[in-house]
């Protein structure tokens, strides 16, 4: 058998070069990709230059205007896995501490030196600021570090679009995104004011004259076009979604809302609670989509479960406003289920994060704010002293470890408590065409008895309200 080595060996002798070299050349040219960011005459809007930031190796900066050290420390160990969640990998993380950033560059001149010399030195080819850049600051920064310059807010976008899976998700986040890069379109040397047309007043030939339209006019116009599109389809999608929801607060179902900060165990305990195998990674945003699923009581009564898109300190406002929608699972519950992250460094500043997101979406609704129940979860991972504090400061919050189940029974019967609805105890003879209303005596009231009759079924049951009244003309004797 002859070796492959052999066989190419002898192709290049006869032919006078080896073959494998064109099959190298087009594996080359089919990985090549467009340079995000170079040219901003797109054919599809969506192809915006942070859309796909490919980010590699990066260096974190921050500045630090307020709080403790402890706090800017965890302000960017976040952002770093933030990077991290996006793909990257963190070389190197520099904070300054100023009493507010920078109007030019962000971190001041001099700093912008020296990170020059940290890109330098490090080979990165990002840098992410801690922090919402306007454009002028980003493009003042870029020009000193000659590298890529994102800001917080297009990194969580970047993470947005990584990980929506429903069509609605996709569009709210693409929806974000071109709000956030319409005021930052911008490009390079002469290129930006290349127009359509010639000069005013010149003779730029037929079809030629006029002021025209410049390329990043023309680029703006078709964003604020797909956005206007994108409007549109989302509204459609909610009164979808509307009309499910509407259906399952009908139905006198409870309904209970997970809330809390991103990565702090959300998925694990709707997991936990109902056995639903949701997704569930150790990554930040790694839920976009609320995933909603039925469990039962101890005593048999259904209550509906919603997980929720996790809350991130600074969330940018296109995404509070894109996702506002997707939130109003919250305004809608019966209770909140705010999960923290027992083995997080400030689990504080972790509640006071999301209670604000929160406030912000209810204030939108003009709906009073459910009650709410703090879940403090990871106990398994957490300090054994930071969780005696956290029990002295967190009165009536549960402690729980969704992995290894500890807590979870305590917590359950704290929910049957907490959304217990109030229930009439009826007797009623249903015909039996009426088997529609059995049903929902079934799902959303507690049989306590039942035989058949020859005009149909008697029913003894505890029913919600709604329910009674919906009953009552079938109704033989009320306890």
């Amino acid at each position: 058998m002859t070796n492959t080595a052999d066989h190419h060996s002898a192709e290049f002798d006869r032919t006078g070069h080896d073959p494998s070299v064109g099959e190298m050349q087009l594996d080359d040219r089919s990985a090549l990709r467009r340079v995000a960011g170079l040219s901003t005459e797109l054919t599809d809007v969506t192809e915006v230059e942070y859309r796909q930031l490919r980010l590699e190796r990066v260096v974190l900066v921050g500045v630090w205007t307020s709080g403790t050290a402890a706090q800017a420390d965890a302000s960017m160990a976040e952002l770093a896995a933030l990077a991290e969640t996006a793909g990257s990998e963190v070389l190197e993380g520099l904070v300054q501490r100023r009493d507010k950033p920078d109007a030019a560059t962000y971190i001041g001149s001099g700093k912008a030196d020296e990170l020059r010399e940290v890109v330098l030195a490090t080979g990165a080819d990002t840098v992410i600021c801690d922090g919402e850049l306007t454009p002028a600051q980003l493009t003042a920064l870029e020009k000193v570090v000659k590298v890529k310059v994102i800001d917080r807010t297009a990194l969580i976008l970047d993470i947005f679009a990584q990980h929506a899976t429903s069509s609605e998700g996709k569009a709210q986040v693409a929806l974000a995104q071109m709000e956030y890069m319409l005021p930052r379109l911008r490009g390079w040397g002469e290129s930006m004011s290349r127009q359509a047309g010639g000069r005013a007043g010149s003779n730029g030939g037929v079809g030629l004259r006029g002021p025209g339209e410049t390329k990043i006019e023309t680029d703006r116009r078709r964003i604020r076009e797909r956005m206007a599109r994108l409007r549109r389809e989302i509204k459609a999608m909610k009164a979808a979604r509307d009309t499910k929801r509407t259906r399952r607060l009908r139905s006198d179902t409870p309904s209970v809302a997970i809330v809390g900060y991103t990565n702090a165990g959300k998925s694990s305990l709707l997991n936990a609670l109902t056995g639903a195998g949701v997704l569930v990674q150790d990554a930040l945003f790694a839920t976009l989509d609320p995933t909603t699923r039925k469990a039962e009581f101890a005593d048999g009564r259904q209550y509906v479960l919603t997980d929720t898109v996790g809350f991130v300190r600074h969330l940018p406002t296109q995404l509070v406003e894109a996702f506002r929608s997707t939130l109003e699972e919250v305004t809608d519950a019966d209770l909140l289920l705010h999960v923290v992250d027992g083995s997080d460094p400030l689990p504080t500043d972790q509640i006071k994060a999301v209670r604000e997101v929160i406030t912000d979406v209810l204030r939108e609704s003009d709906a009073p704010p459910p009650p709410e129940l703090l879940v403090v979860n990871k106990i398994d991972a957490a300090d054994p002293i930071t969780l005696t504090q956290l029990r002295g400061l967190l009165t009536g919050a549960k402690f729980v470890s969704a992995r290894t189940g500890e807590g979870i029974e305590d917590l359950r019967d704290t929910l049957a408590e907490m959304v217990s609805p109030p229930e009439v105890e009826v007797e009623v003879l249903l015909p039996y065409t009426r088997g529609d209303l059995v049903a929902r005596i079934h799902t959303d009231g507690r049989i306590l008895g039942s035989s058949h009759e020859a005009e149909g079924t008697l029913v003894r049951a505890k029913v919600p309200p709604a329910l009674a009244s919906a009953l009552d003309r079938y109704r033989r004797s009320a306890v």
